[in-house]
């Protein structure tokens, strides 16, 4: 299921909410423009096959190592930050963004500007420390703002589990839209998380997905959106 949109009207421009899909869609043209392909060794059926490894510029230089976090705090910490703005191809670059827009905008408007530029930093910071201590001795690289987003689809979660989602539902070869709560849709995407996590064992390398990372952003998400004073509608004077 690939969510579309949803019905849910913001008060507000969510300009933070742009800025931050515009700071991470720059990021990730010169993390490409300044990148370079590198010879590297992987294991297939058929034994060991070399190909060409592409590695961005920016990638190299602002990734977050979970080893280097743990061995080397003080020269790695600001990686946790730059990290969450890098992405390693259209497909991650684009569905982070996707997500960030449909549930994005209307967590900065329940949150305000401030509180939600505090908001998406600590959720993407709550992700990489679960992904470190999942794989503290794993040294692959860690990118993405999925930990944050998640963090974001938690608390939508919590303030609006009944807005409708407009959802792309592949069958087979045909693909059809329909209307899911945002309980379904969500809900759906946690249990997966869940499952690849378990499969996975925590480590990053496998499917180069950081599975732990999404699940603590996650629940980061609902925590922090009732410490920062987000509460559900129902809780705050009935507003929808």
């Amino acid at each position: 299921m690939i969510p579309i949109k949803d019905y849910n009207p913001t008060k507000r421009f969510p300009i933070i909410t742009v800025l931050f899909m515009v700071v991470n869609i720059l990021a990730f043209f010169q993390d490409r423009l300044t990148g370079h392909y590198e010879p590297i060794m992987v294991e297939t059926a058929r034994g060991m096959v070399r190909i060409n490894h592409f590695i961005g510029g920016l990638t190299a230089k602002y990734a977050m190592v979970p080893s280097a976090l743990i061995s080397e705090p003080w020269s790695s910490w600001h990686q946790v930050f730059t990290s969450m703005f890098l992405h390693g191809n259209w497909l991650h670059i684009g569905s982070n963004m996707l997500f960030l827009w449909i549930f994005g905008n209307n967590i900065e408007d329940v949150l305000g500007r401030f509180r939600f530029v505090i908001f998406y930093c600590a959720c993407g910071v709550a992700a990489a420390v679960a992904q470190t201590l999942s794989a503290p001795q794993s040294s692959i690289p860690m990118i993405g703002a999925s930990g944050a987003v998640a963090g974001v689809m938690g608390a939508y979660l919590i303030l609006y589990p009944h807005a409708r989602i407009l959802t792309l539902l592949p069958i087979f070869i045909f693909f059809t839209f329909i209307e899911v709560p945002a309980y379904l849709i969500i809900g759906y995407w946690v249990v997966l998380q869940f499952i690849s996590a378990n499969w996975i064992n925590g480590e990053a390398a496998q499917g180069g997905i950081a599975y732990f990372a999404h699940i603590g952003g996650f629940f980061a998400g609902i925590g922090l959106l009732l410490l920062l004073g987000g509460w559900p509608p129902s809780k705050r004077g009935g507003r929808s």
